[in-house]
């Protein structure tokens, strides 16, 4: 079945589903964005805000329970999305016993083996050639699941990247490279460092298609992971996504971005993927001003009660600063 004949039988209550899981990525990033102000969040955070509809539309798109998912250090959203309990990931993210992780991952090293996510990884690039290995024992295994890999514009030109490729390729391995261009690798605009401005091109010197999508759209996500995956799945066959999105924070909490302006930013608020959603909802008529009322609220009480279960957790024990580790 298509993606867009999906989208028709389902429709109401899929577009609901997505609108919900973008508004609960987005308090839940404001909210992590607070207590890291007030000092209850510690160490590096990288906030998601901006850019929802690539981990919403891409991880709807796929099947979970045979499927696999695998990010860089922006990763809050790809953990929600992916089923991670909100409760877990806030305790995790205040270095709690009871986070995804028992508090020692922090927020770059989100994990959830029981909802197929492997990560949340912190250094750049470093993650691409794990999720190839994942796919690699999903085609060696027979088991007809497909790999999403997310990574930022500033992981592209890293060597892990292209090397990668390079073996998904000859393997033939069932794998999404999906880039979250958000413009900005840290403070550098995109341009300034690619020679190849449409990264979606980058796949084409190992024989792997690539496309260029809106990443602010959650429903061309939605159709493009849609198609891509079943390619890869049924072909094992790799392709190449670039997802044209924007991060409206900094690059991390200590970044004020004053490397962009403030018509830039005010620009791709217009385009910001939840109003995007709400207005074709509300074109369609299945959704009104109480009803998408109710659905914030229920996002915010969520996120409330997963703050205070982080902070009503215990601390790790000492004698478990061991524990988990391999050598």
């Amino acid at each position: 079945m298509t993606a867009a004949a999906t989208i028709a039988q389902q429709r109401p209550a899929f577009l609901a589903g997505l609108l919900r899981q973008m508004l609960r990525i987005r308090r839940f990033e404001e909210k992590a964005a607070q207590l890291y102000g007030l000092r209850k969040i510690g160490g590096f955070c990288h906030l998601y805000i901006g850019q929802e509809a690539v981990a919403a539309g891409a991880i709807a798109a796929i099947d979970l329970s045979k499927d696999y998912v695998f990010t860089a250090y922006r990763d809050h959203g790809h953990a929600l999305a992916c089923g991670a309990e909100a409760g877990a990931v806030m305790a995790e993210l205040f270095g709690k016993a009871t986070g995804c992780c028992k508090g020692k991952g922090g927020s770059m090293h989100l994990f959830d083996v029981a909802h197929h996510f492997f990560g949340g990884n912190g250094i750049v690039g470093a993650h691409v050639p794990l999720a190839a290995g994942a796919a690699l024992a999903i085609k060696y295994r027979r088991l007809n699941g497909v790999v999403l890999c997310f990574f930022g514009d500033g992981a592209i030109h890293q060597g892990t990247f292209h090397e990668t490729l390079n073996l998904a390729k000859i393997w033939n391995l069932p794998i999404l490279f999906i880039c979250e261009n958000n413009q900005y690798g840290m403070g550098t605009f995109y341009k300034r460092v690619s020679a190849v401005e449409d990264l979606s091109l980058l796949g084409a010197s190992y024989d792997i298609p690539g496309r260029q999508i809106n990443g602010m759209d959650v429903l061309e996500v939605y159709r493009e992971v849609a198609s891509a995956a079943a390619h890869a799945r049924g072909n094992g066959l790799p392709m190449l996504l670039e997802a044209r999105t924007y991060r409206y924070r900094g690059h991390s909490m200590s970044d004020p971005a004053r490397y962009r302006t403030k018509e830039e930013l005010e620009t791709y608020r217009q385009q910001d993927p939840i109003l995007m959603l709400r207005t074709v909802m509300e074109r369609e008529g299945v959704l009104d001003q109480r009803t998408m009322n109710q659905l914030d609220e229920q996002c915010k009480q969520e996120v409330e009660r997963a703050v205070e279960f982080a902070e009503k957790s215990p601390q790790p024990a000492l004698e478990q600063r061991f524990e988990d580790v391999y050598a």
